[in-house]
């Protein structure tokens, strides 16, 4: 796992964001550790589930539903599906062994 550190991505509030697989990590936030770096694999697998494009495609709908939903940004990002399962799972370091094809549907809720 590539990871790039850069002062002024992601947003503050974040500590890193995963681009097609690579971690772009806040140059502040300091060294991810091995539960956050579990975190982003997880989404790595996603993505290649999904060809990527529509992993994205479907992570900013379901933002936006959020965002709507909650009017919250903050909240809105820990109620997307790919995130739900991601932070469920992170500190589970074997969990991408085990983990069975399109898990984050069973994190998906409609209300």
């Amino acid at each position: 796992m590539k990871i790039i550190y850069n002062k002024h991505f992601p947003p503050k509030g974040f500590g890193a964001i995963n681009l097609f697989g690579l971690i772009v990590a806040r140059k502040g936030y300091g060294e991810l550790n091995d539960t956050e770096k579990n975190h982003e694999k997880i989404h790595t697998r996603q993505m290649l589930e999904l060809l990527i494009v529509f992993f994205y495609i479907a992570y900013i709908i379901e933002w936006t539903i959020r965002l709507i939903q909650y009017r919250d940004r903050r909240k809105a990002y820990y109620n997307i599906s790919f995130e739900r399962e991601a932070y469920a799972h992170m500190y589970d370091p074997d969990y991408h062994k085990k983990r069975k094809l399109f898990t984050f549907i069973k994190y998906y809720r409609i209300v």
